[in-house]
């Protein structure tokens, strides 16, 4: 979609601070931080929602899940602790619809 924000970043049309990338997925910072470390990880293929998965995004979903578990440890809030959560839809707060894990922690929550 061109007119998804995050699918901009994703093609580095628009810029953020990048956290992690691999050919599928990338990360960044938010840019309305609700905890000292507050990180987006998305796939850079479209996905609106956990609404809009089907069977074949399974492995994908694992990839965000352990891409959070690998900036956990390198943001070294992997022992204290950290949040992993999809907002789906707009009465969870889903505000950019493209599915994003949200990893927050440094502090707590």
């Amino acid at each position: 979609m061109t007119d998804c924000i995050f699918c901009q970043i994703a093609a580095k049309k628009l810029s953020a601070k990048i956290e992690y990338e691999d050919q599928e997925i990338i990360a960044f910072d938010d840019i309305a931080p609700k905890a000292p470390i507050h990180i987006l990880i998305i796939p850079k293929k479209h996905l609106e929602s956990v609404n809009h998965l089907k069977a074949v995004d399974s492995k994908l979903v694992g990839k965000l899940v352990l891409a959070a578990q690998k900036i956990a440890k390198e943001k070294k809030i992997d022992r204290s602790g950290y949040r992993l959560v999809f907002n789906t839809g707009p009465d969870s707060g889903q505000i950019v619809p493209h599915l994003h894990l949200h990893l927050l922690g440094g502090g707590k929550l």
